[in-house]
């Protein structure tokens, strides 16, 4: 048997048992934010940008669902120090924007979870943005 129909029936095989042979989606682990800005000042209404990443393409991925966010100081040992966080409208595709108050100087870790569409998972990140007076 040679090795083209060798490898047509592996793939028909395949196929009939619903095997993906190369399937061109990015594992959900493919996925990571990034702050457009890594330091803030202090003080009300600041606003904290992120891109969500294709790391495999380096493209961004626009019309994700964020559905958790938190932003406490647990990279200073202060996580109880959180505050609230909204969401507001991106500026480009692939750009999610946020706006909390940020009281007070020192690192602030601001966590993300949100869902791709088309990928099966969560895309979970923790984020460090510094905060200056």
């Amino acid at each position: 048997m040679d090795t083209i129909s060798r490898a047509i029936r592996i793939a028909i095989t395949a196929a009939a048992f619903g095997v993906p042979i190369n399937s061109a989606s990015a594992d959900i682990k493919d996925y990571r934010f990034e702050l457009v800005d890594n330091q803030l000042q202090a003080g009300p209404d600041r606003t904290i940008t992120v891109r969500l990443l294709n790391a495999k393409t380096g493209k961004t991925v626009p019309d994700a669902v964020i559905f958790a966010t938190r932003l406490d100081m647990a990279p200073d040992g202060m996580q109880e120090m959180a505050t609230k966080i909204v969401p507001v409208p991106g500026a480009e595709p692939g750009s999610y924007r946020f706006k909390a108050t940020l009281g007070m100087a020192g690192r602030w870790q601001f966590s993300l979870a949100a869902k791709v569409q088309g990928e099966t998972g969560t895309v979970e990140d923790k984020l460090v943005v510094t905060v200056r007076k």
